[in-house]
């Protein structure tokens, strides 16, 4: 993808859209259980970036997740493979740590899928970060994504989480929830298509 204006479009500072990146939707919590983006995913764009800015917890060590619906689909429960590490630094400056996340993989599975974890509910606490889903309309194909996403957490350090899977199905998907595994949230969402 090109950089310059395009690159400005997709970080969320410009005020206007282009043909190569475009912002088609914005969905803003505000002690809401959900953000779901249920129109505006088709066959348009190959990829969709979803931009999440300070995503903030009502209940304390929350998880941020999300799952798709196959066409024609509900319960936001399709079949994934995915796959989860992170980095820890500690306020202290103590205890950096890299390391596999068994424990948020998905193995043929369908639950809903890691984002970032033990996101803190006091005012200097949240999470910011993307997701990018590819070529979800593909009728021939399983449709990879991967996500990168930092917190501040309620353990006081920054939790950076890399996330990445393929969701194993040929029918195409058109819809993303996006939910916390406790209690309601606030921040912001934006969906991008990119040609």
């Amino acid at each position: 993808m090109p950089l310059g204006a395009n690159k400005a479009a997709i970080m969320g500072v410009a005020g206007v859209s282009t043909a190569d990146v475009v912002l088609l939707s914005s969905q803003t919590a505000s002690d809401d259980a959900t953000l779901d983006f249920t129109s505006g995913i088709d066959s348009t764009y190959g990829e969709y970036i979803f931009k999440f800015y300070n995503i903030h917890p009502e209940t304390d060590r929350a998880h941020f997740k999300f799952q798709v619906n196959a066409a024609g689909g509900s319960g936001f429960d399709e079949t994934v493979t995915s796959t989860s590490f992170r980095t820890l630094h500690y306020e202290d400056d103590s205890g950096p740590v890299l390391e596999y996340m068994a424990a948020e993989d998905e193995a043929q599975g369908t639950d809903f899928l890691h984002l970032v974890g033990d996101l803190g509910n006091v005012a200097d606490e949240s999470a910011s970060g993307e997701l990018h889903l590819f070529n979800p309309s593909s009728t021939t194909y399983v449709k990879h994504w991967y996500s990168d996403v930092q917190c501040n957490s309620a353990v006081v350090y920054l939790h950076h989480s890399y996330n990445a899977g393929y969701i194993n199905t040929t029918t195409a998907i058109d819809e993303v929830q996006f939910k916390l595994t406790a209690g309601n949230m606030n921040g912001t969402i934006k969906m991008w298509g990119v040609k």
